[in-house]
């Protein structure tokens, strides 16, 4: 079986209710504290008239090697509690590794699960974990859902100790634009606890159960961009001191002091971040905390989102030199005569050194001498003759040739060879981060049919991408047999400001190679439909990587909404 990773895959609460169904005393640890039995992700406290609904007392009895819809093969119980249980599993379709919410058909919840499911499918923001199936099938619900085997819980991080500022900072910039963009939308959380948000390996962070995990708990809420505001305060304060702002201890931290209320960071921990502290506080203040400065209170996401865009930017620390370990000089360079050698060690085997051999003081010696000193004259001077003719030739062109030039006509310089157009024998999307843009459209790009294409999907942030939420979009060609690529045409279909694409030599078509590996054949920046890149130095290869790291700002279409974005309608190659 494969290692266990509850990565993608949201833990339920048991928010500190014994389960309802027999089968749920034996369920599996992920997700409950090991010292006192309860969930680890704690309770939620349901503020702002938060309300939970009645649900049914049994979860669907199911078993590891389960299959739903003869695709997603169940592996691994990862909970099973209050009606409903979470899985990992294998989707054998596309071969990889999903997480599935399970509940009955009649579960009070059920059409409110299914109802969030499909609002949080729709959004297809990369920075919360996609739905990518909710049904409703043989008196079962399922919600099928990314799993990230690299990405780590924030309860993990929180678990190792306080996030420095540059990481805190990255942590509430990243949430707050995200839940911002989700409550544009008309979707909440109301559930944005520390088992809720992932880090990547890339530094990206992720929020699972957009939607969902209220629903499966049955949370509501009156005032939602009030809660979600106030929970990613809570994160914020968690990050920043290690220590939960309620007086409840949750999710493995510890909380204040009774009877104090919610106190600023800096006075529960030493060397806090100003800024980020009294922004964390004003982000609480909706509990009736008090801000240290006199700026108001953040009561959704898209003002506190402002506020950290407001604030002066976070550089991350300077890295740590590591001195290189003292040179030890070995015996055979110092060797080792008059050296002790401690007790308990091998001596090291001295090496005799031979005298070279006396010199020849013989008569034949001294004539061998003399006989290879006149051989190194004679050489020398015949050098010297020959250098001496070719520079009297170069200032008297005429003198030994008549009157016949030595310099070649212009007629008799090489032609420019004219660029010859490559067959493109395949393509295939790349997408090393494990988030596909558009895996069947890349086929259209060399069909020699303008009305086909390949699409991205919209960006809020642009045009150029960040590396630390998208690196770029692109697709890998095969020209069939190696080539000597010297350049590029790439047809577009969003013109505007601004497209930035560089064409690499490839090894191979998989993702799994990063860019920073491959030589890179030309690059360019356009603001019309067609981009041309040549290179003065053909590189020879047989895959070439198409990728793209700025793109123009563009309306709705059939994909997607307003944004940055691009799409490719024709792409050629020459050499």
């Amino acid at each position: 079986m494969a290692e266990r990773s509850t990565a993608a895959v949201d833990v339920a609460d048991n928010s500190g209710d014994e389960p309802l169904a027999a089968e749920t005393a034996q369920a599996t640890a992920d997700g409950v504290d090991a010292q006192n039995g309860q969930a680890s992700d704690g309770t939620m406290p349901e503020k702002d008239a938060d309300r939970r609904n009645a649900a049914p007392a049994a979860a669907p009895e199911l078993h590891s090697g389960h299959k739903l819809a003869r695709r997603y093969r169940l592996e691994e119980c990862v909970t099973r509690v209050d009606g409903f249980s979470s899985w990992r599993a294998m989707d054998e379709k596309l071969r990889r590794a999903v997480g599935v919410h399970l509940l009955p058909a009649d579960h009070a919840r059920a059409r409110a699960v299914l109802a969030a499911a499909r609002s949080s499918a729709l959004l297809g923001d990369p920075r919360f974990v996609q739905v990518l199936d909710a049904v409703e099938e043989n008196d079962l619900v399922y919600v099928v859902h990314e799993w990230l085997p690299d990405a780590t819980e924030l309860t993990a991080v929180l678990a190792a100790g306080p996030m420095e500022p540059h990481e805190a900072y990255q942590l509430v910039s990243q949430v707050s634009q995200a839940m911002a963009a989700a409550h544009r939308e008309g979707l909440a959380h109301l559930r944005l606890t520390p088992s809720a948000i992932l880090r990547t390996s890339s530094g990206q962070y992720r929020i699972r159960g957009l939607a969902v995990n209220a629903a499966l708990r049955g949370i509501t809420s009156e005032t939602p961009q009030r809660a979600d505001t106030e929970a990613i305060g809570a994160l914020l304060y968690a990050s920043l001191t290690q220590r939960w702002p309620y007086e409840n201890d949750a999710y493995g931290l510890t909380g204040l002091p009774k009877g104090v209320g919610l106190i600023a960071p800096d006075q529960v921990r030493a060397g806090v971040h100003r800024g980020l502290g009294e922004l964390a506080m004003r982000a609480l203040a909706n509990d009736g905390a008090t801000a240290s400065r006199q700026e108001p209170a953040c009561t959704t996401p898209e003002e506190l989102s402002k506020a950290v865009a407001a604030m002066p930017r976070i550089r991350p620390p300077e890295p740590t030199f590591t001195a290189p370990p003292e040179y030890q000089h070995t015996t055979y360079q110092q060797g080792s005569y008059g050296r002790t050698t401690s007790p308990g060690l091998p001596t090291a085997q001295v090496l005799t050194v031979v005298p070279p051999p006396a010199p020849l003081q013989s008569r034949t010696g001294r004539a061998l001498k003399w006989g290879v000193a006149a051989l190194l004259i004679a050489a020398l001077g015949l050098g010297s003759w020959q250098l001496a003719d070719s520079l009297l030739d170069r200032r008297n062109p005429g003198s030994s040739g008549g009157s016949q030039s030595t310099h070649p006509k212009a007629d008799d310089a090489p032609e420019k060879k004219e660029p010859t157009l490559l067959t493109i024998a395949d393509a295939r999307e790349y997408y090393p981060d494990n988030n596909p843009q558009d895996l069947e459209g890349a086929k259209s790009t060399f069909d020699k049919d303008v009305t086909t294409y390949w699409h991205t999907k919209s960006y809020l942030d642009g045009p150029d991408m960040k590396a630390e939420f998208k690196a770029g979009v692109g697709i890998v060609y095969d020209l069939g047999s190696e080539q000597a690529v010297n350049g590029g045409s790439i047809a577009l279909k969003y013109a505007g400001d601004h497209t930035t694409a560089t064409l690499y030599a490839a090894p191979s078509m998989s993702s799994s190679n990063p860019v920073a590996s491959m030589r890179k054949i030309a690059t360019k920046t356009t603001s019309d439909s067609n981009l041309e890149l040549s290179s003065e130095t053909p590189v020879s290869t047989r895959y070439v990587l198409v990728w793209i790291t700025a793109m123009p700002e563009s309306g709705t279409d059939v994909f997607s909404g307003p944004g940055f974005k691009q799409a490719i309608t024709d792409v050629k190659f020459t050499g």
